[in-house]
């Protein structure tokens, strides 16, 4: 009886915990593009204690547009240097890769398929571009015969219709990097700091902005491979560097 108590009372903390998350600031950052910014928020468990944050690259898809960039071989750059050598005004990294650099996944790079749609339990998702349109598709949803300038095949899939997906693991902390689709004409790629995923599906649902809601998102390759960049209107960047080479990003152009 004293072990089930525990085991009730671990359950009652463990979801009050999931449930207990607050944006506690937020701090926006014009970019020198139209349409695209930089959202820094911070988030607190009140429950806990702890505090995550976010880095947001928000943009219209009518000003600006998503880029897959591949590094087929070697040797294989780093998010900054690629981000300023293709131009991009903000980034992330992309979608899994095995040990030797082959991508897992769907992989359409300026219009030509690198690597086929693929059926596993971690990638459940689709994230596509096409004539000044950003989506994220379920697997189901998406067509082998579709057409795409850019799309990477990643997952899990972490927020479906406004609500947090079920079922996402709850006990590993790890940096996270994700796209998301906003309602209205707007898409964003974003970082997160060390959070399980199902925690960070709550707060990516919480109504830390009133100017957007996020509909769909898709969870990127993540750990040491996230990275995030971003082009300030003064000329620098802000920059969270990966930990490791990765095989691709995706990058925010202008249209």
């Amino acid at each position: 009886m004293r072990k089930l108590s525990a085991a009730i009372l671990f359950l009652i903390v463990a979801i009050a915990a999931h449930a207990d998350w607050n944006a506690v600031s937020t701090e926006i950052e014009p970019s020198p593009a139209r349409g695209l910014e930089h959202r820094y928020v911070v988030f607190e468990n009140s429950v806990t204690g702890e505090r995550v944050s976010m880095e947001l690259a928000l943009f219209s898809v009518k000003s600006c547009r998503l880029r897959v960039i591949d590094q087929p071989t070697e040797p294989r750059a780093d998010l900054d240097e690629v981000m300023l050598r293709e131009k991009c005004l903000a980034g992330v990294n992309g979608g899994y890769f095995d040990p030797d650099y082959r991508p897992i996944g769907l992989l359409v790079v300026d219009g030509r398929t690198i690597a086929p749609l693929q059926r596993a339990r971690l990638l459940s998702g689709v994230l596509s571009a096409l004539a000044g349109r950003v989506q994220i598709w379920r697997i189901g949803e998406f067509s082998r015969q579709q057409r795409a300038d850019a799309a990477i095949e990643c997952g899990p899939m972490i927020v479906d219709l406004g609500k947090p997906v079920r079922g996402l693991e709850s006990t590993h902390p790890a940096r996270r990097t994700f796209a998301a689709v906003v309602a209205g004409d707007r898409a964003a790629l974003g970082f997160c700091s060390d959070i399980t995923l199902a925690d960070f599906a709550s707060i990516l649902v919480l109504p830390f902005a009133t100017d957007f809601k996020i509909q769909r998102a898709l969870n990127l390759d993540g750990g040491s491979s996230s990275a995030f960049w971003f082009a300030r209107k003064d000329g620098t960047a802000f920059s969270i560097p990966e930990q490791k080479t990765v095989r691709d990003f995706v990058g925010v152009i202008p249209r």
